[in-house]
């Protein structure tokens, strides 16, 4: 006969190794997930992969029948330029909506506008997709009097919306972690709310407020199908941001399915994956580390 306590050992012992199994799993699904992509992709990359013509080449013809070739820059400058363009949008708006949701909003209005980002946060991303080609792309040509509204302000401002969620969540709890004395001995040496916020909130929650737009970059430079829809998908480097580009992301996921399993354009489109990998993992560990460091501090303090 076992005993309540005997149980409840039982039971506790049971929690934490399934606990402990679902943190494990995460880790080995992570690192299965970048062995997958590298074995796919490690036959060009040691037999045929030129670093040079790869990453500094914009010609990008992988179907050719005479001289294919397999040059990323334009397509990497596409990445860059709509990265930017949602950053831009994101950043200041992300972080002013932390700002007056932490500081300056009380009662209802608080609630509803975390619901709201919520919701935006809830959204598809093909919905966003959806969004620009279907909403902006005649708004830009209207607007900017262009032959086509598919391009990099499109899909830039379609991931500013995508990646706004995640630095209003994150500034809001960095703004949060900072302590209420702070709050207290501004307030008693007489400056404004204002005043608050830009001399002593925003200078002591900075690391935090810096990881949220690091995960919001990572956010914006990992999306596919949005940028699929929203930007034209033509491989060219832009010379402003009304010119049609084409992301990482987005070649994947329109080329993978036509080319052939093992030929050189599917291997070259899984080291194309396993660099997106990589950016995407510098993103996210610097975002960590910088948390880290913030709760290293704390407590020290």
């Amino acid at each position: 006969m076992i005993t309540r306590k005997q149980w409840t050992t039982i039971s506790e012992f049971l929690i934490e190794t399934t606990i402990r199994i679902c943190g494990i799993s995460a880790i080995i699904f992570v690192f299965g997930i970048f062995f997958f992509v590298f074995r796919e992709g490690a036959g060009f990359l040691f037999s045929k992969w030129e670093p040079l013509k790869f990453f500094f080449s914009t010609e990008w013809y992988p179907t050719s029948v005479s001289n294919k070739r397999y040059g990323i820059l334009a397509i990497i400058a596409g990445t860059a330029s709509v990265t930017v363009i949602a950053m831009t949008i994101a950043v200041p708006f992300g972080l002013g909506a932390a700002i007056f949701i932490s500081e300056f909003c009380t009662g209802k209005l608080k609630e509803f506008l975390k619901i709201l980002i919520e919701f935006l946060a809830a959204i598809p991303s093909v919905v966003w997709g959806f969004i620009g080609l279907m909403v902006m792309n005649p708004l830009i040509i209207d607007l900017f009097r262009v032959p086509i509204g598919l391009t990099a302000l499109n899909g830039g401002i379609i991931l500013s919306l995508m990646a706004i969620p995640i630095i209003v969540s994150i500034s809001e709890d960095a703004l949060k972690a900072v302590p209420d004395s702070y709050r207290e001995a501004a307030i008693a040496l007489g400056i404004t709310k204002w005043q608050m916020v830009y001399r002593v909130l925003m200078p002591a929650a900075k690391n935090g407020l810096l990881a949220a737009v690091l995960l919001g970059v990572g956010r914006a430079v990992g999306e596919t199908m949005a940028v699929l829809l929203a930007t034209g998908h033509a491989v060219q480097i832009p010379g402003s941001p009304l010119d049609s580009v084409r992301t990482l992301t987005a070649t994947i996921a329109a080329e993978l399915g036509e080319a052939p399993v093992g030929s050189d354009h599917y291997q070259v489109l899984f080291v194309i994956g396993i660099f997106l990998f990589t950016i995407t993992f510098v993103i996210n560990l610097t975002a960590y580390l910088i948390v880290k460091g913030i709760r290293v501090q704390h407590g020290e303090s």
